[in-house]
């Protein structure tokens, strides 16, 4: 047996071993950030709970993959299906009235009643890759009202025959004009602007095997027409055993903030300045770290903080909660409330601030 095949084998076991833990066991939540923050459990009926977002009322949707729908958390104890009968939906955004929706296979424009918290009338404007890795899509409208789509690689590590794998595309509301944003990026899940230059900023999976320590997951700020370098380079234009001078990474776009390998980061969020939270906070940008499942000590299950400048220049990490079962999308709020979902347990947690 090779070594290889080895290695392969005693990751999956031990990955294993710790999502069932997890499991059977899941962790409490716990706060490591000073200050009078306050965390309460919003919701625990939300299988798979993955992208969040706020209706045009204020009421939080959560996209369930699994289950194939999107819910209303109006009474956050007693769900209310928006729309079902889903290819794993992800992504989520709203312009106007009208709900996009993200599946694995396309994106959909649907009528939404914000007084029963229904969406109907399902129009398909943007065809996706279907099947393969990475199947989950997410969604973003621009300042000046262009969507973004996100869309995974096929597999951990190839040269893709599909066009529009591994990137972050680009059309017009109606679909239209589709086309490439960004390069490059493996599985970029969760995107966000910076509030003051309004640049992309998105988080980025690495892929697997090459060890616990590499390659670094990333933030990276998303510039159009930039290759970020997956699948032959990685980090800060770093040459990835699978390039075989494929590529010069030294053409390619470095990453802007490195992460510890396997985390798995997801949802981002910058702290909106004058807003509930402690000034020290402003700016700042909030990471959820999925966790890992194929290094031989697990890493991640937290969100971390990331201190930044008002122009979004790095200054340092800390952990911010910690113990979480596996965060995914963190949403704030206008009066500086967060929810943060939980695949895992099927929870959504709601974090506050309040001034002594």
């Amino acid at each position: 047996m090779g070594y290889k095949l080895v290695v392969l084998i005693v990751a999956i076991l031990v990955g294993t071993f710790f999502l069932a833990k997890y499991r059977s066991a899941p962790p409490q939540p716990k706060l490591l950030s000073p200050g009078e923050f306050n965390l309460v459990t919003f919701a625990q009926n939300t299988p798979n709970a993955r992208d969040l977002i706020l209706d045009p009322q204020g009421t939080v949707l959560v996209s369930q993959p699994s289950a194939g729908k999107v819910v209303s958390l109006a009474d956050p104890a007693n769900p209310v299906t928006v729309i079902d009968g889903l290819n794993s939906p992800h992504g989520l955004v709203f312009r106007q009235s009208q709900l996009y929706i993200a599946e694995s296979n396309r994106v959909s424009i649907f009528d939404y009643d914000a007084d029963t918290k229904k969406a109907t009338n399902p129009k398909p404007v943007i065809d996706l890759p279907g099947s393969g890795g990475h199947f989950t899509r997410t969604i973003l409208f621009t300042p000046d009202d262009k969507l973004l789509i996100s869309v995974g690689s096929s597999c951990n590590i190839c040269n893709e025959s599909d066009w529009r794998r591994a990137k972050i595309l680009i059309a017009n509301p109606d679909g239209s004009d589709l086309r490439e944003f960004a390069t490059g990026l493996r599985n970029s899940v969760f995107m966000t602007f910076h509030p003051v230059t309004r640049e992309l900023w998105a988080t980025d999976m690495g892929r697997d095997w090459l060890g616990d320590d590499l390659p670094p997951d990333e933030i990276n700020i998303v510039l159009e027409s930039k290759n970020y370098g997956w699948p032959y380079c990685y980090g800060k234009q770093v040459t990835d055993p699978f390039n075989n001078n494929q590529l010069d990474c030294a053409t390619t776009q470095s990453s802007y903030i490195d992460i510890p390998a396997h985390s798995a980061p997801l949802g981002l969020a910058f702290i909106p300045a004058n807003s509930a939270w402690p000034q020290d906070y402003w700016g700042n940008l909030l990471v959820a770290y999925h966790g890992s499942w194929n290094r031989s000590i697990p890493t991640g299950y937290k969100i971390v903080r990331y201190k930044l400048d008002p122009a979004g220049k790095y200054e340092g990490e800390e952990d911010f909660l910690t113990d979480v079962g596996r965060p995914v999308d963190i949403l704030i709020n206008p009066d500086g409330s967060a929810y943060i979902s939980d695949d895992q347990n099927g929870s959504i947690y709601k974090l506050t601030y309040e001034r002594g």
